[in-house]
């Protein structure tokens, strides 16, 4: 930063490439240095008062209110099939802490290509314009979207930052379980998001190579050592599972998937159909999807065999159910934290 509290390029940091950068901005999305912003589907209809992500229906998450973002947004460990990102752009499986931005420069910058973004919906008279101004100030952070968060390597000071900005409610992490010692990390920093969810969307070796596509020769078990944390973790976690016709929906596959969830033992489980949209249309079908009835009979089955979970909710037109962990049961909306700052 410099004295005038004006942000200047650093020619050390990583950057996202001219032409990739150029593209993602064509679809919308936010981009500084190597982050990225979006917003997603359901936020831009939650201005119009036409419905909300699932995530408010199961955790009580301001639609409006949610920052989706990633302080890595080309860098992933995976390839996986079912990825609507904009994954061919991926180059790296490393984040150089030297190279890195800091917390608090990603927030300033990506909070700037979001008001940028949301500026764009106040021309529109369908839009609550009172919603349109509280977007401005996110109270939830999603740290998804695109690439693989985990890989940034102040990861652990990030989600400190963002617990102390005042209007902080709640964050969420996504992670595909390829970086273990960055979850330890953030559990012995005292760093962990207010929900982990870990991507599990294979039940056996091999269909975990076909789905993910990983670039780690030790992928298999770096993903068990993500899995087998999650049981230990301060925080609330959640196993997200996307099926996908012809990959991973297989009746022969609920039993181990049961024992999966048995093991893990996480706070709540969502089962969803994959979906045919972005650039994942590049790669599987239309029929690789699932109709809504297909993932409740899954969900319930999987369900009943664990027996320690049971179906809490469901999403009819994001195609996901919730499963609830019984043994160790916790409230499902998300309670808000006290910011001691």
């Amino acid at each position: 930063m410099s004295c005038s509290g004006e942000t200047i390029e650093d020619d050390r940091l990583i950057q996202i490439k001219p032409a990739i950068s150029d593209q993602l901005k064509k679809a919308k999305y936010g981009v500084a240095d190597h982050s990225t912003v979006g917003l997603c589907h359901w936020t831009k209809k939650s201005f119009k008062h036409e419905g909300n992500c699932y995530k408010h229906k199961f955790y009580g998450i301001s639609t409006h209110r949610c920052m989706e973002f990633s302080p890595a947004g080309m860098h992933c460990e995976n390839r996986c099939v079912y990825c609507w990102r904009p994954m061919e752009f991926y180059d790296s499986l490393k984040m150089d802490p030297k190279q890195v931005a800091e917390p608090e420069e990603i927030l300033t910058k990506l909070m700037s290509e979001r008001k940028k973004l949301i500026n764009g919906y106040y021309g529109d008279s369908r839009n609550d314009k009172q919603r349109l101004d509280q977007s401005l100030l996110p109270s939830h952070y999603a740290i998804s979207l695109s690439g693989e968060p985990t890989m940034y390597p102040k990861l652990p000071e990030l989600i400190k930052y963002l617990k102390s900005l005042e209007a902080t409610k709640s964050i969420f992490l996504v992670t595909n379980g390829q970086e273990p010692d960055m979850i330890q990390r953030l559990q012995d920093e005292d760093a962990l998001p207010t929900q982990l969810y870990l991507s599990t969307n294979a039940a056996d070796y091999k269909s975990f190579l076909r789905i993910n596509k990983p670039k780690y020769d030790d992928s298999w078990e770096r993903w068990n050592r993500t899995l087998d944390m999650l049981k230990y973790l301060n925080t609330r976690t959640v196993l997200r599972i996307t099926l996908i016709r012809d990959y991973n929906y297989k009746r022969e596959l609920i039993p181990t998937f049961a024992e999966m969830f048995r093991k893990s033992s996480p706070h709540f489980i969502e089962i969803k159909s994959y979906m045919h949209i972005g650039r994942s249309t590049n790669r599987l079908e239309h029929s690789n999807m699932l109709e809504m009835e297909e993932v409740k009979n899954f969900s319930e089955q999987v369900a009943r065999q664990s027996k320690i979970f049971s179906v809490m909710d469901e999403s009819f037109v994001s195609r996901i159910s919730v499963l609830q962990n019984n043994e160790r049961f916790i409230d499902r909306m998300i309670p808000t934290f006290v910011n001691t700052n």
